[in-house]
């Protein structure tokens, strides 16, 4: 029998943030988290209408994303609404030691505070898409915690997972995986599995000290790539929450087969000796072999071995859109591994 459609939520007004480019070690380079990445998944999803149904999310209440988040951050994109330019992007620019300082929110030339990167600007429509972003992730969570859909996908563009309680940075804004984890709240332990290129930095940072969430990120080596600081296996959380982190960077180069062994056999298991009641995947697409940014080697093919080794776990199971910046590429994987996670 034929698994039925999975459910795809997805707002318009994502797309309304475009970024132009980025500041990265001295150089200005096209920003790779454009709008042609969503509406290149939407094309590849409505490309099969039997396998996918797309649906609108309903609005996110801001006081949910002032309790997730600290509430300055959502200060400061609504201060962008009104103080950048309609088609123009705000930098931050200066980065200061945060115990020092008590920053103005409404005040964009502190909005440095709140930032840890110089790739991540702000906009007239940073908060839309961002809410909107963080919306789709809590549908998606919402049907499937009610018991409608076992998996359900969250195109969720911007991404999130390296932003944090009160930072925003690497293209992130609110952190989506966090958003849908509130809909888990207080129904059993729940596990997070990034998947990106690069570690979920901002989700490891959340819940570091939380022993009812395990996170997992399997991700290049933070030595040589993005985020630099966090990532190491040494990392394992902190308090209650200590050993409920598990960082796994693999080595550049790596390709499905090593990438689908490390699941089988690292995280599979200790995902079935957690025993969630439910997963959230956050999952970036900048594991493929062509991918600009990222340096693994994974093909289209291997993103449904992914899907699948994780989808025989049987786990009511959100997918949180994150990385991928091989557009032409991307709604392919993403199809890929949403066909391999759903499959019977």
């Amino acid at each position: 029998m034929s698994a039925p459609p999975v459910t795809v939520f997805f707002h318009p007004r994502q797309l309304d943030h475009r970024p132009v480019y980025e500041w990265a070690f001295g150089d200005k380079l096209a920003h790779p988290e454009t709008s042609g990445r969503a509406e290149n998944i939407l094309g590849a999803l409505n490309a099969e209408p039997t396998g996918f149904t797309v649906r609108t999310p309903t609005e996110i209440p801001e006081a949910l994303l002032r309790t997730v988040h600290d509430p300055r951050l959502s200060t400061v994109y609504r201060s962008a609404c009104s103080s950048v330019e309609a088609g123009a992007t705000y930098y931050p620019s200066v980065f200061p030691k945060r115990h020092q300082n008590k920053p103005d929110p409404t005040n964009l030339n502190q909005s440095g505070f709140f930032c840890f990167d110089s790739g991540t600007p702000l906009t007239s429509l940073t908060w839309e898409a961002a809410a909107w972003s963080a919306a789709s992730a809590l549908e998606a969570a919402r049907i499937v915690q009610k018991g409608e859909a076992r998996v359900a996908y969250s195109l969720s563009r911007p991404p999130g997972h390296h932003a944090s309680r009160d930072l925003f940075g690497g293209y992130c804004y609110f952190n989506n995986a966090a958003v849908a984890a509130t809909r888990f709240e207080g129904r059993g332990k729940l596990a997070i599995l990034d998947i990106d290129f690069h570690h979920g930095n901002g989700t490891q940072a959340m819940f570091y000290r939380d022993p009812n969430v395990l996170f997992i990120s399997i991700h290049g080596d933070p030595a040589t790539f993005y985020p630099y600081f966090s990532g190491y296996a040494s990392e394992r959380g902190a308090g209650e929450g200590e050993g409920f982190t598990m960082n796994l960077p693999l080595p550049t180069g790596t390709d499905g087969q090593e990438y689908v062994g490390v699941l089988e056999r690292v995280v599979i298991p200790a995902l079935r000796t957690f025993n969630p009641a439910a997963l959230i995947v956050s999952a970036g697409f900048d594991t493929y072999r062509d991918d600009p940014i990222g340096r693994f080697t994974l093909d289209t093919d291997d993103f449904a071995r992914v899907g699948s080794v994780l989808g025989r776990l049987a786990l009511p199971t959100v997918v949180v859109q994150e990385g991928g910046y091989r557009v032409d590429a991307l709604g392919r994987n993403v199809v890929s591994f949403l066909r391999g996670m759903s499959e019977r």
